[in-house]
């Protein structure tokens, strides 16, 4: 246990002096299983790491995944989706911060990726919003926030990552999102109401909705039909879910193509972005499996094993003890490294915990509902100070608004995102209720 911890210690101390968190984790697993075993045994292990990693058939999906995302974000696509959930909403008082945020979940719903999300959707959104009148702070809070949705809403990336780290059924883990990440929807959309209606000030108190266009009316109808064509395939048995993001992939160059919204230079740009954040990817899952050799090598899971039935702990009690540990390592670390670095370890404990009789009776599906936590544990992450990855995304987007008024606007949806894992930990069946 010592040793593990002093491990722990010494890669947040190279994340706080910014080195890279694929480097610290390789640097401190391999150094940390040079120690215990010898540095033939570590050579070995850092080769077979970088080799699997590297040649993981289903690892295939993520770099899939990102291009597709990447393409609908250069054709055009997100400006439907805004201008179609404005419909909905547009006479509402913040109906258009309601708006941004249900077409964040309908482009995550295509797309699988946080990042990519809230880049995408404020260059759409911040300008319609600007020119209504509403405050900068309950416009990139929303968009900030809504982003968040793209780990969650199937496809998800992230999903992905974690059924290959637990070996769990990836179609199972998808279909555990849907109603969470719509829950989550909600729940955001009544912190707009909230907001707005505690200090008027932020949004003006109509605004009259986008006018629709043809082009817009496409864009929605394509967004639904992929996503459509996605989750069919999937549950249809048409293809597996690895399959489904090269299926995935080449129907969004189709609607692009079709809808002539993507040029030859944006698809290039696209393939490049998608290379890039794949290859940042892999790194950070290489130095994670590095790193996670190590910690299982020094019995961590084990020890903590032990520790629960050393004092008593309920199941209950180191479920909700976890939460609050991903809700602490959120302040600090990135959101895909958090998910690396932690998942191994407490996967093992969570699987053998016996919640008895009622949906957690089967330990796989204790490991489906574990696995929503995580990845709305990881959510709030991407709009937790200091790191808070969608709101530096968003801030580069939009260098003019201060860091200060993107976490004022978010605290609205921090909240709503607090009582969202609260429900999701007392009430599984909101995970599990699609696969019963």
């Amino acid at each position: 246990m010592t040793t593990s911890l002093v491990a722990f210690a010494v890669l947040l101390a190279l994340v706080f002096l910014r080195v890279p968190i694929a480097f610290a984790m390789a640097l401190v697993g391999g150094a940390g299983f040079a120690a215990l075993r010898g540095t033939d045994a570590a050579g070995a292990m850092i080769g077979n790491a970088v080799f699997e990693t590297g040649m993981n058939y289903s690892l295939s999906v993520v770099p899939l995944f990102i291009f597709m995302g990447n393409v609908l974000a250069a054709s055009g696509i997100a400006q439907g989706l805004f201008t179609g959930a404005d419909r909905i909403f547009g006479r509402m008082r913040g109906g258009l911060a309601m708006a941004t945020i249900l077409s964040c979940g309908g482009f995550s719903a295509v797309c699988g990726s946080s990042l990519a999300t809230a880049a995408t959707i404020s260059k759409v959104a911040m300008p319609s919003m600007r020119r209504f009148g509403y405050h900068d702070s309950l416009a990139t809070g929303a968009i900030a926030a809504g982003g968040t949705l793209g780990i969650l809403i199937p496809p998800s990336v992230v999903m992905i990552i974690f059924g290959l780290l637990t070996e769990s059924d990836i179609g199972k883990l998808f279909i555990a999102g849907i109603l969470p990440g719509l829950l989550g929807i909600g729940l955001y959309l009544l912190a707009v109401i909230v907001a707005v209606r505690i200090n008027p000030a932020l949004a003006p108190e109509v605004s009259a909705p986008l006018p629709i266009s043809q082009q817009d009316m496409i864009g929605v109808l394509a967004t639904v039909a992929l996503f459509a064509f996605i989750m069919t395939g999937i549950y249809g048995g048409l293809f597996t879910p690895i399959e489904a993001a090269g299926m995935g992939a080449a129907m969004a160059v189709v609607i692009a193509a079709v809808t002539g919204g993507l040029r030859r230079a944006a698809l290039w740009q696209a393939l490049i972005d998608a290379s890039i954040a794949s290859a940042m990817i892999f790194a950070i899952i290489i130095g994670a499996e590095i790193f996670s050799n190590f910690i299982t090598f020094a019995g961590l899971p084990e020890q903590l094993g032990d520790l629960v039935h050393q004092f008593g702990l309920g199941p209950w009690t180191v479920i909700a003890l976890i939460v609050v540990i991903y809700l602490l390592l959120g302040t600090v670390l990135e959101s895909l490294s958090m998910i690396l670095l932690t998942v191994p370890v407490f996967y093992p404990l969570v699987y053998q915990l016996d919640f008895g009789a009622g949906p957690l009776a089967n330990p796989d599906d204790v490991l489906i509902w574990f696995a929503v936590i995580v990845v709305v544990a990881t959510e709030i992450s991407l709009i937790t100070p200091p790191v808070g990855m969608n709101v530096f995304v968003l801030r580069s987007v939009l260098p003019d608004v201060p860091l200060m008024t993107m976490f004022r606007g978010i605290l609205w949806f921090w909240v709503a995102d607090i009582v969202r894992i609260g429900l999701i930990v007392c009430f599984p069946i909101i995970s599990l209720w699609v696969l019963s």
